[in-house]
């Protein structure tokens, strides 16, 4: 079983900048493809980003230009800069992926919650 734990998030102003933190364990042989989610009150989980193990990366139009997806080298942690947060990116923030050549992705963390706010 792989586990995702999200961290990072917090409360800013708008204007300000947050890095997301995204940790996986357990039975991991390889690591094809990493997401970020994000789930606003009474709206459902969207997509925010995509980060292949090629290295590709895609984004959600109202977050392209401001956040950036990346991992570390082994991409056990993966992680997405938010840089100029606006009022509508607050939300709760998931992480998960494909591993092990399936399709199978992990259960749902906990998420974390970024709230922008004046």
């Amino acid at each position: 079983q792989v586990q995702v734990v999200e961290s990072g998030g917090g409360s800013v102003q708008p204007g300000g900048s947050l890095r997301l933190a995204c940790a996986v364990s357990g039975n991991i042989r390889s690591v094809n493809v990493m997401a970020w989610y994000r789930q606003a009150p009474g709206k459902e989980r969207e997509l925010v980003a995509v980060l292949t193990s090629g290295g590709a990366t895609t984004y959600a139009n109202p977050v392209r230009g401001r956040f950036t997806i990346s991992r570390d080298d082994a991409g056990y942690t993966t992680y997405l800069q938010m840089d100029n947060l606006k009022p509508e990116d607050t939300a709760v923030y998931f992480c998960n992926g494909r591993f092990n050549n399936t399709w199978s992705p992990a259960p749902w963390g906990q998420g974390t919650q970024v709230t922008v706010s004046s």
